[in-house]
């Protein structure tokens, strides 16, 4: 996708060309009504502290990909540095602070977490995208930021002499160790080739079912007997909203024509009950190339809205046809992610 507000996709960290901002930015946590792991923050309450704020979703692959590096420096410079997870919702389950405060808890995310469902600190930081780091000094200043991913040793040394100004000593000069597992890992950057994707109307790109897009109805779709890369279809009766795509009857089907090491799959359960699907890669089961949300047979159930990694295959990369199929009606599928 094009670097328009949103996730980053295929793009890097970016740096430099940022507005500086003032007091007024962290004056925006002032009214912020919602937080998790924290008694409110206010601007007068972290007056003189090194404030790290990433703006984040928890359905975002890329945020994801940051994860551990953030929870690192949390850990580590805990005695100078304050970091606060701004949560600011992209899709509609994104808003339910239920299902952030369950993300929270399972991302093992343990520092402040601001909830922003009206986009109020978004818009006081001029923020366009998730992830977004902004580097903020004990004066109240934010001094540096990153967009997207990557760039991690730049930023820890951004934190480092962010402290060091503030008085803070026995500050460590190299990296903090990081565990990166599952979504988590790093993308596999060299052999990626499929972009995210919404599932919804609005934003698709590549959908291939013979007759297109029928919208907010309910229609029987079908594969076509070829997808080329980054196509992708349905099968059987779905309706099709502007966000997200809906199952109306079980068995239904998403094929897609991908190229990458891990595929990933944002989806929830109906209001009531769990769904069962079956994954498979070239008409096959998965075996070793299964994700950590399938096992080898392919086999795997949605319990909540969320990310959820189907494939993770190992070398050589190429094309691969990916189809799922959903044994239950009900599942909510919101877009596709790869690394």
């Amino acid at each position: 996708m094009t670097i328009a507000a949103g996730h980053f996709g295929l793009y890097r960290a970016v740096s430099g060309g940022l507005r500086l901002g003032g007091p007024r930015d962290l004056a925006a946590l002032d009214n912020a009504a919602e937080w998790i792991n924290s008694q409110r923050l206010t601007q007068a309450s972290l007056a003189g502290k090194v404030v790290l704020v990433q703006f984040w979703t928890f359905t975002c692959i890329n945020w994801m990909r940051t994860l551990p590096y953030v929870r690192a420096w949390a850990n580590t410079y805990g005695q100078g540095l304050v970091v606060i997870g701004v949560h600011t919702p992209e899709f509609a389950v994104e808003h339910d602070v239920d299902n952030v405060r369950r993300a929270v808890k399972q991302m093992r995310i343990a520092y402040p977490v601001v909830i922003d469902n009206e986009s109020a600190i978004w818009r006081a930081f001029n923020n366009q995208y998730w992830p977004a780091l902004y580097f903020v000094d004990g004066r109240g200043h934010v001094r540096d930021h990153r967009f997207g991913e990557g760039e991690y040793e730049q930023s820890e040394k951004v934190v480092q002499r962010l402290l060091g100004e503030a008085g803070v000593t026995n500050i460590g000069r190299g990296a903090s160790p990081v565990v990166a597992a599952g979504p988590e890992a790093p993308a596999d950057w060299a052999s990626l080739r499929s972009q995210e994707n919404y599932v919804g109307s609005e934003r698709t790109e590549g959908f291939a079912s013979p007759g297109g897009v029928g919208q907010d109805r309910r229609r029987l779709y079908a594969v076509p007997s070829r997808l080329a890369l980054n196509q992708w279809a349905l099968a059987g009766e779905w309706t099709m909203g502007r966000e997200a795509t809906v199952l109306n009857a079980p068995n239904g089907r998403i094929a897609y024509r991908f190229h990458a090491r891990d595929l990933h799959l944002v989806m929830g359960p109906p209001r009531q009950g769990t769904v069962r699907f079956r994954v498979s890669i070239d008409g096959r089961p998965p075996g070793a190339a299964h994700g950590v949300d399938v096992d080898a047979d392919g086999n795997g159930i949605v319990t909540e809205p969320r990310l959820y990694q189907l494939i993770r295959q190992p070398q050589p990369i190429v094309d691969r046809l990916f189809e799922v199929e959903f044994l239950d009606a009900g599942v909510e599928t919101l877009s596709f992610t790869f690394g």
